[in-house]
């Protein structure tokens, strides 16, 4: 990159930590903002930037960055004012955190495919976490939704050597759970059939992570799918002026159909 590119970056971040000091200052709702306050925004965030992800909006994937940005100056300016730190802190120590664990760029450790800088990645974090006992898994936020948290806890066990070998073993292990969440259906016991259908999700986004695939972009790219043919049918029931109670399924199929066609083209 050249040097007008960062002098321009340089520029406007100091001019967006200008405008944050403004607003803590003088905006009566920005003052009274705590870290707690605006927790719930910054997830709300993360989530329009996954949407414009999506659609593959580049318009809004830059809005929705700004406003990521703007959530992570706002903590550091709230945590500067009880100087507990700042946005220096937060940079530099990313900085060095990035440093550390790419060895094979600032380091003399050897690292030709994505797969393995992502084992050292997770080695080298679970030898920085060390000295501090923590789990594994310590690192997968308890929050996330529960598909992303099956995967990101897999990835985290199978960092360590807690993996299958193939992944023939781990399709033997979802069709074992499929066949206990049969046996918990027959015998119609509640609590056994969503132990047991967690089991069967669970090895499943195994299986999808051990043959690389990610079940997140999977699942969403069945829901666009499945909207997609939802909303095709929906139009064209209203474009008959008539409700989509007043349709038998087989017409509801014959539409949905149609859409796949439809979606095939494109």
């Amino acid at each position: 990159m050249n040097d007008i590119f960062f002098n321009d970056a340089r520029e406007q971040f100091t001019r967006l930590l200008n405008i944050m000091n403004d607003l803590r200052e003088k905006c009566p709702w920005d003052r009274e903002q705590t870290m707690e306050s605006i927790r719930h925004l910054t997830i709300e965030e993360v989530h329009e930037l996954s949407e414009a992800i999506l659609e593959q909006d580049d318009t809004e994937i830059k809005k929705e960055l700004g406003d990521i940005l703007l959530h992570v100056v706002f903590y550091s300016k709230i945590a500067s004012e009880t100087k507990k730190f700042d946005i220096v802190d937060v940079i530099k120590q990313l900085c060095e955190k990035l440093i550390r664990r790419h060895p094979h760029i600032y380091g003399h450790t050897q690292a030709d495919t994505a797969e393995t800088v992502k084992q050292n990645w997770e080695q080298i974090k679970q030898q920085e976490q060390k000295d501090k006992k923590k789990s594994v898994l310590q690192g997968v936020p308890k929050g996330l939704p529960a598909l992303i948290k099956a995967y990101r806890m897999q990835e985290k066990a199978a960092s360590v050597g807690f993996d299958w070998d193939t992944p023939e073993q781990v399709w033997k292990k979802v069709q074992e759970e499929l066949c206990e969440f049969t046996q918990a259906v027959q015998k119609n016991d509640k609590t056994a059939m969503e132990k047991e259908f967690g089991d069967v999700l669970f090895s499943m986004v195994n299986y999808a992570r051990s043959i690389g695939i990610n079940p997140e972009d999977a699942l969403e790219a069945t829901n666009k799918k499945f909207r997609f043919r939802f909303e095709y049918l929906e139009s064209q029931v209203y474009a008959q002026n008539k409700k989509l109670t007043d349709l038998t399924l087989p017409e509801m199929d014959a539409f949905w159909n149609e859409a796949k066609k439809l979606e095939n083209n494109f």
